[in-house]
């Protein structure tokens, strides 16, 4: 069965004290994502004490050289980013072992304008074999996100779980795989079920959200425990992340989460 992430933002606070009030919730994990300038060595205590980890992090720097060409607006879409892409994960890999995290967030950037998508395609899977020898030996897993560009992210490069799934394979490392958002493919591709079987295969990282509104599942048109049981159904042991905002209080909302899961 796989285990549910409370969303970084629905509770207040330091990596350490997000930890412990999930923790109090009920959660095993929480995903705060943003790690830079954290106190890594206290959220580990916090992880130890309490059982409840961060089951993700994305890739960043305390260079703001490097951090610049990793912004959307540049990203691992274009060739001159790769260096900064394999400094940015040293970096990561660092914090993810410190903190006990083995999930690494990678997005890919905005689509240019002035080469082909195949060259940016390219590029794309270049950088992460780049990663590859920063994760030999780590246990860590980098998951690549697609985003949808119709609601929230215009411009992102990356949208269908198909070219997602295609860069991963390309790759060609089990420690590369796919982040599949439900609330992003419901608004780009839809036929969620199918798509979920279809390619658990490449997939290590799930994040929720409803449509519309990108509210806590149960609050627009997908139908959450369809959902949850059918990624139940593939074996997929990993986390299921919630990556969205609240309606109502956090207590309230995750009695409601837990009660969607499938028996």
């Amino acid at each position: 069965m796989f285990t549910l992430s409370c969303s970084g933002g629905w509770v207040p606070g330091t990596y350490a004290e997000k930890i412990r009030a999930a923790a109090a919730l009920g959660y095993k994990a929480i995903e705060p994502l943003g790690w830079a300038g954290q106190d890594l060595e206290a959220a580990r205590a916090a992880s130890d004490e309490t059982g409840c980890w961060i089951s993700g992090i994305i890739v960043q720097s305390a260079d703001k050289a490097v951090s610049d060409l990793m912004k959307w607006t540049h990203g691992i879409v274009w060739e001159d980013a790769l260096e900064a892409f394999v400094q940015g994960m040293k970096e990561t890999v660092a914090a993810a072992q410190a903190i006990g995290c083995t999930t690494i967030v990678v997005t890919t950037g905005n689509e240019r304008g002035d080469v082909s998508r195949e060259v940016q395609h390219a590029n794309i899977v270049a950088a992460l074999k780049a990663a590859l020898p920063v994760l030999k030996g780590t246990g860590l897993q980098i998951v690549l996100e697609p985003l949808n560009v119709l609601v929230n992210h215009r411009g992102y490069y990356l949208t269908s779980t198909e070219e997602g799934a295609r860069i991963v394979k390309e790759v060609g490392s089990p420690q590369v795989r796919l982040l599949y958002d439900v609330y992003h493919q419901q608004i780009t591709e839809g036929n969620l079920i199918d798509t979920i079987h279809k390619y658990i295969d490449v997939i290590g990282h799930f994040h929720t959200g409803d449509v519309p509104g990108r509210k806590e599942p149960g609050t627009g048109e997908i139908n959450y425990r369809n959902i949850f049981k059918a990624i139940a159904e593939t074996g997929y042991k990993g986390y299921v992340v919630f990556e969205c905002g609240l309606t109502e209080p956090v207590e309230i909302v995750t009695k409601k989460m837990f009660g969607m899961l499938p028996e």
